[in-house]
């Protein structure tokens, strides 16, 4: 990895930079089927000879507005392949090598204004202040890199909407945007970081699709039914599928129409091909619906996947948080531990812990873990998993950080406390950066960030500038002492970047 610290040529990262969201919408990630052209058209002329149609297809005309005409974009050739590839995994021309090079750079040039912004609060002069490692104050370790580096991901979410030939039961991944108007779902063979069994599951998906008598729901306000689809699958090969649908104004009894064809495609119609673990369907009314929002309904099989980490049978249900990409998580853990060192006599704090494998992989070498998660089923999750693996110093609470850390802590201040916080893309809330920069106990943090150069930037200011009276920031400020990227998603411009605190 000594490597790494050779810089890259500046008009290869612009050229990178550049490619980063054209076409793109954020939080859009779908998929499709693999046919050659003129397949859809053929298969559309017979599909009402199978047995999956027509149950209930006058009703089902009721909640549908009438959609406008798909224009022809042209046919599915290898062009639409590359662009999609050049916008979800813009890395993919380059060698693995040279990837990392790339991130390594960007993480060095975020930590470097991230300096630069808390050296100037803190009154240091940053034109005399002297750097020690790669221009940088804190130690910035080798970026280190994924054990798998295509077909990694264990879940994948895909949208549906008008493909390039203007087929509206289309299964596949975004170009374009709802602002702009030009939105075309396209197909993701070439796509290296989705592996094969989630192709087969979207590819299956657009043909049920393509054969039921009811649209696709495409803008709510527009009508339609069936939506995006998540599949997530584990290193045994198990397989789940997890199918939006928004009910409009059908009954229950048409509801179970349409999940018992669903249920049937996958059991005994062409969809038996996936060898689904576990189908799920979950009636949305709107974009994003949390299970205890609108439940998800089991079909068929099992209600969770499971999956070996660190030692560890962890139990994953279709709503929890889980890293994306397994081997890759391992080693993002691995450093967690490491940069925290907690011991016997530490109790080590899990913010934000999804199912808990952070905490339950470092419960044997610290007093007690507590963690605290958003998601209900994922602090089931992990209350499981604790039980199963025989862990008896973990404690799991369900809520929103700010609420609950508050409390915990007033029973802790004679403790000797390290705090892990893994936040989503939006970062901490800022009563939790309070309740840790006033914590006294809390002498070590290790921050983990999907995206050092969003709101993260924000919480690591607040969590090392001067005390502050008007924001309510009065204990000592901590210090960026070191910085480890962890490379879990190779081909795309993001990598984890984990970053120790102490005081």
């Amino acid at each position: 990895m000594a490597g790494i610290k050779r810089k890259v040529p500046v008009h290869r990262l612009r050229c990178f930079l550049s490619m980063v969201g054209f076409f793109s919408e954020p939080g859009l990630f779908p998929w499709c089927a693999r046919k050659p052209p003129g397949w859809s058209q053929l298969f559309l002329s017979t599909a009402c000879k199978g047995n999956f149609t027509h149950m209930i297809a006058k009703k089902c005309q009721k909640g549908q507005k009438s959609q406008k005409e798909p224009s022809h974009l042209g046919p599915l050739d290898g062009s639409w392949q590359e662009r999609l590839a050049d916008v979800v995994t813009p890395l993919w021309r380059m060698s693995y090598e040279e990837q990392l090079k790339v991130k390594f750079e960007a993480q060095k040039k975020i930590l470097q204004r991230l300096e630069s912004h808390i050296q100037m609060l803190n009154g240091v002069n940053v034109t005399t202040a002297a750097p020690n490692f790669e221009g940088l104050h804190c130690l910035l370790h080798p970026i280190i890199p994924s054990p798998v580096i295509s077909g990694y991901r264990n879940k994948s979410t895909f949208s549906v909407n008008r493909g390039p030939d203007g087929n509206p039961k289309t299964v596949g991944y975004y170009l374009g945007t709802r602002r702009d108007g030009n939105i075309v779902c396209v197909q993701s063979k070439h796509l290296k970081n989705i592996p094969e069994k989630h192709n087969q599951v979207a590819q299956y998906y657009e043909i049920f699709l393509r054969q039921s008598p009811l649209e696709p729901c495409l803008l709510f306000h527009e009508g339609g039914y069936w939506r995006e689809l998540t599949v997530r699958t584990n290193s045994q090969g198990h397989t789940m599928a997890i199918i939006t649908f928004h009910p409009q104004e059908l009954s229950q009894e048409e509801l179970c129409v349409q999940k018992e064809t669903l249920k049937e495609f996958f059991i005994k119609g062409p969809g038996a091909a996936c060898d689904l673990t576990s189908l799920y369907f979950q009636e949305s009314t709107m974009t994003r619906c949390s299970h205890q929002q609108s439940p998800y309904q089991l079909l068929f099989g099992e209600p969770h996947i499971f999956e070996d980490l660190l030692g560890l049978k962890v139990r994953i249900s279709p709503d929890a948080f889980f890293q994306i990409n397994t081997a890759g998580a391992e080693m993002l853990y691995q450093t967690v531990g490491e940069l925290s060192g907690v011991n016997s006599d530490t109790v080590l704090l899990d913010i934000c812990c999804g199912t808990g494998v952070i905490g339950l992989s470092l419960a044997q070498h610290t007093s007690q873990v507590l963690g605290i998660e958003l998601v209900e089923q994922a602090v089931e999750d992990a209350r499981w998993t604790a039980a199963f693996n025989g862990i008896t110093n973990c404690e799991f609470h369900t809520g929103r950080a700010e609420t609950i850390l508050p409390q915990l802590l007033k029973s802790k201040e004679d403790e000797k406390l390290i705090a892990v916080v893994n936040p989503a893309r939006a970062g901490l809330h800022y009563k939790v950066v309070r309740t840790i920069r006033n914590c006294r106990a809390i002498r070590t943090l290790v921050f983990v960030s999907c995206k050092p150069h969003g709101e993260t930037t924000r919480n690591v200011i607040e969590l090392c500038c001067p005390p502050n009276s008007a924001k309510k920031l009065l204990g000592k400020p901590f210090v960026l002492r070191q910085a480890v990227p962890v490379d879990l998603f190779p081909h795309t411009p993001h990598c984890e970047l984990v970053f120790l605190f102490t005081r």
